[in-house]
């Protein structure tokens, strides 16, 4: 009896001894599989990512429009003689500075000169008939009209005394008819006579004085146009500045003929330089009279200056909108020819959300995103609205925040919820 109790109670120390065993060797198994996997390999732990962030931030930001563009002076005169005639003399030279209205050359003009006296002489003249005309001529011919009035109107008189006299002699048959006829035709004589006097004066009276001093004057006025034109064509031959500026050209040399239509002087006036560029009608629409530019000429110089025009038409070639930028150029450095680099400041939106623009991952659709700095350093991608950019930043529209964090350096290719690892400045 007590054999068989050992024996049952070793039997069941046994199978507790078995069962701890066995639970021994599933949880080594499962502990086993767990870090050996399927492969029989150790298991790879989560992979970290070293990157960069920067802070979602509110700033001003102002949009750009940039363009390659080529200087020319703020004036240019080539001077073109209206005359040919030879070089008699030049008072200034290649790179003399000058003033509007200066003398900067003269040509032989000996002809024009005899022609200025000769329509002076003419001149002269018309003016002595206008003076007699007016002063002489008229006023003896009115004496001389009222004269002949006068003389008229007494031979008329007499003519009608002469034949009411005659009328009375002959009804009392004192007188023969044919006297009586005779001094009828004396007075229808007398009375045309007065007639045409008087319609003579009235017509000097009324026109002839008129038109005489008219006739005059417009022979006047002709000789002092022909000596105006004369003394005009003589003052062609005194070439002036029309503008402030340098002398940057003068083909010929003294002796020479100077071709009328052909440039015997050139100048520019350089105080001021104008940038052309041609631009895309988009940016051409952001821009407008007055915006601030700068002018950044070669050794890296930058000069300021304003945009003064905006074409409002499109370029028939190149379907662009042609800009000017007026600068000043008092130490002449900018040459007029030269290429410059455009920066126009076209708009400024202020107290925008802005990232660096290194951050943004442009998709083959032309979607924008970010890889934001998630919780428990995990980086998610998230699909964000830009709007204008300026230099290595960029505003963000819409899909951030201001506070988070984006990746700088380091996004590209990452995958969505992954592990990273902030470092480097870009990270405090």
């Amino acid at each position: 009896m007590d054999r068989s109790r050992v024996l049952t109670a070793g039997t069941a120390k046994h199978k507790k001894f078995r069962c701890a065993q066995l639970f021994s060797t599933v949880l080594l198994t499962m502990a086993m599989l767990g870090w050996t996997g399927c492969s029989g390999e150790p298991a790879e732990k989560e992979p970290v990512v070293s990157v960069q962030v920067a802070t979602v931030r509110r700033t001003d930001i102002t949009q750009l429009v940039t363009a390659e563009a080529v200087l020319f002076p703020l004036h240019e005169a080539a001077i073109v003689p209206k005359i040919s005639a030879p070089v008699l003399k030049f008072y200034v030279n290649r790179g003399d500075k000058v003033h509007q209205g200066e003398l900067l050359a003269k040509l032989d003009a000996r002809d024009l000169q005899a022609a200025v006296i000769e329509n002076q002489g003419a001149y002269q003249e018309a003016q002595a008939n206008y003076d007699t005309a007016t002063a002489a001529t008229v006023p003896e011919q009115m004496q001389t009209a009222e004269a002949d009035v006068k003389s008229a109107k007494a031979a008329f008189a007499a003519a009608e005394q002469l034949y009411k006299s005659s009328q009375n002699l002959y009804q009392q048959g004192a007188l023969a008819k044919r006297q009586l006829d005779q001094a009828q035709v004396g007075f229808v004589q007398a009375q045309a006579q007065l007639a045409t006097a008087e319609q003579h004066l009235q017509k000097l009276q009324a026109v002839g004085k008129q038109a005489q001093v008219k006739a005059a004057q417009g022979q006047l006025a002709a000789a002092q146009g022909r000596l105006e034109g004369a003394k005009a064509q003589l003052a062609y031959s005194e070439i002036r500045s029309p503008v402030n500026g340098v002398v940057t050209d003068r083909p010929l040399y003294p002796g020479e003929m100077a071709a009328a239509g052909s440039p015997l002087i050139t100048v520019m006036d350089v105080s001021q330089v104008i940038a052309r560029a041609h631009i895309p009608e988009s940016e051409a629409v952001l821009l407008k009279v007055g915006d601030p530019a700068e002018l950044l000429a070669s050794g890296g110089r930058t000069v300021v200056g304003k945009v003064t025009v905006v074409s409002p038409a499109l370029d028939p070639n190149s379907t662009t909108v042609e800009i000017w930028v007026q600068a000043r150029n008092q130490d002449g450095s900018l040459k007029p020819g030269t290429s410059v680099q455009l920066s126009i400041q076209a708009r400024t939106v202020h107290d925008a959300l802005v990232i660096p623009s290194i951050s943004l991952l442009t998709a083959e659709d032309g979607a924008t995103t970010v890889m934001v700095v998630g919780a428990y350093n995990h980086a998610h991608q998230q699909a964000v609205q830009v709007g204008i950019r300026q230099g290595d930043e960029v505003q963000i529209t819409g899909g951030l925040k201001a506070g988070e964090r984006v990746l700088t350096a380091g996004a590209f290719g990452l995958p969505d919820n992954a592990k990273i690892k902030v470092e480097g400045a870009n990270g405090q």
